[in-house]
């Protein structure tokens, strides 16, 4: 067998990461943060207005699709890892050819705007979709891992893809906001327009990616762990998959950043989903109104770029008290606005959400930052390079939890009496308008403020993964563990809840 045949994919081979390529790699997060914003931000309200279908239907709709897709995640993460055995894996990239197929099947994201279908229609291309987003960003986002191995410069690549996806976020919220706006607030063609325009601009994003990057070549170790492997059938590798994945959680940093991870993304994009209900059942404003607040997100461009400042001056603890403890601040002020209804609320509404959305873009760079670093705890304990499975579990947590906040949202909806259908939206019964702003203060502000409680406790930083790294480059050279400095030892149990003469085995993978 042949491996690693395509030099552009496979290896540096001279190439360093410098801005333009650092760029180049993140523009997919055009989809991961632009994509998935308009969802949050738009479709439930769609599908209830536009589609005709109740609350609890298109959540069920959104709910579904996100479990599917987590479990494709799963099933992408293993795929990835070990696409290398395959002649596609060894010709295109274990990681890169997911990137090829993937960019002109973006395409499909159309489809999910098309006004007026069922419930089986919607669903169907809604799970199409998260299952081709799945299967371009879990290879992806394995990408910092694979390029280079020093801090700053995955510091770079994570950083420029928090630009690219503070970007996307802002465009899918004005953008959307300008075309309902010029087409009319109950025109249901203003969100094919926008979907049109924007699969258009993934299908570009995704495909410059793939050109631009690449990846390891793989090693001799892996290969040899490969071949030194039982031969196991269908079922006992579907467990030895479901056991990897759960040993994932054996690492202590990995189990606090998981947990900040889902409680704070939940939060947010629970508030994203509530957002356009509450200013127009509880406000009396517009959609319109809704994106123009959320395009505050411009602000995240500038706020990405001091974040990846901060991040390697600060740490990832700084960024995540600071980050939340705005987002908390802010779901306050919307609240005192509603209870309040001062002259002129669209004014104060623009303020607070100005200010909430540098709160947010923290929120939303800081975990994909974190990310690049967990799978050198891994190395430490296990010998193995398992990015893809660490990727791919926390897809699968986010979605899992997302699908379930979700179906809740659009049950307490209805339960609360909401009145589907554009006619009703400024005549909502005070029951409903309780309902949403509860779950903007308590829901999305609930979840916020547990993330900030793990935080406090997170250990992780640019001065730790030093001591790490520099520990597995010496026993990568032959280094005795019986030589290893009481500072190192202490940071190594610290991070990877070890005790530091049991890591460095790659039976701790099995």
């Amino acid at each position: 067998m042949m491996d690693n045949k395509n030099r552009r994919v496979f290896g540096p081979n001279g190439r360093k990461i410098t801005l333009k390529r650092a760029l180049l790699y993140g523009l997919p997060d055009m989809m991961g943060g632009g994509g998935f914003t308009i969802i949050g931000a738009f479709l439930l309200f769609f599908f209830t207005t536009f589609a005709g279908l109740t609350a609890t239907e298109g959540a069920l709709i959104i709910g579904i699709a996100r479990i599917v897709d987590a479990v494709t995640s799963l099933v992408m993460g293993s795929l990835t890892d070990n696409f290398w055995r395959t002649e596609l894996g060894q010709r295109f990239g274990r990681r890169h050819f997911f990137l090829m197929i993937g960019a002109p099947l973006m395409l499909e994201y159309i489809l999910m705007w098309v006004p007026g279908k069922g419930f089986f229609y919607y669903l169907i291309v809604y799970l199409l979709f998260e299952i081709i987003a799945a299967s371009v960003l879990i290879p992806w986002e394995t990408l910092p891992t694979e390029m280079t191995e020093d801090f700053t410069s995955r510091t770079k690549l994570s950083s420029t893809r928090m630009f690219i996806s503070s970007t996307g976020t802002f465009l899918a919220t004005f953008i959307p906001g300008q075309i309902i706006g010029l087409m009319g607030q109950k025109n249901p063609y203003a969100y094919l327009v926008n979907g049109i325009v924007f699969a258009i601009i993934f299908m570009i994003c995704v495909w410059l990616a793939n050109i631009a990057t690449w990846e390891r070549p793989v090693s001799k170790e892996m290969k040899q762990a490969y071949y030194d492997q039982p031969k196991r059938g269908f079922f006992k590798t579907l467990g030895k998959e479901f056991k990897d994945y759960i040993s994932t959680l054996r690492i202590k940093s990995f189990r606090k950043h998981i947990a900040i991870y889902l409680l704070s993304f939940t939060g947010k994009d629970t508030y994203n989903t509530i957002f356009v209900y509450f200013i127009v059942s509880c406000m009396g404003l517009t959609a319109t109104d809704s994106a123009n607040i959320l395009s505050l997100s411009v602000i995240g461009i500038p706020t990405t770029i001091l974040a990846g400042y901060l991040m390697i001056k600060k740490g990832p603890k700084f960024l995540f008290i600071n980050a939340y403890t705005i987002m908390l601040a802010m779901i306050a002020g919307d609240y005192l606005v509603y209870r309040l209804q001062p002259d002129n609320p669209l004014l104060w509404l623009f303020a607070i959400g100005l200010i909430y959305q540098i709160g947010r873009q923290t929120l939303e760079f800081t975990p994909w930052n974190v990310f690049p670093f967990i799978p050198d705890l891994d190395e430490i304990v296990t010998k193995q390079h398992r990015e893809g499975i660490y990727a791919a579990f926390m897809t699968f947590v986010r979605k899992s939890t997302v699908a379930v906040a979700t179906m809740i949202v659009g049950v307490i909806l209805d339960a609360s009496g909401y009145i589907k259908g554009a006619s009703h939206l400024l005549n909502e019964p005070k029951s409903a308008r309780e309902a949403i702003v509860g779950i903007l203060v308590f829901g999305a502000g609930g979840l916020v403020l547990l993330a900030l409680l793990v935080a406090l406790t997170f250990k992780l930083n640019k001065k730790t993964h030093d001591v790490v790294s520099e520990e597995i480059t010496r026993l990568k050279n032959g280094g005795s563990k019986a030589d290893v400095t009481p500072e190192t030892r202490q940071v190594v149990e610290e991070l990877t809840g070890w005790d530091y003469d049991k890591v460095w085995d790659e039976k701790n993978a099995n």
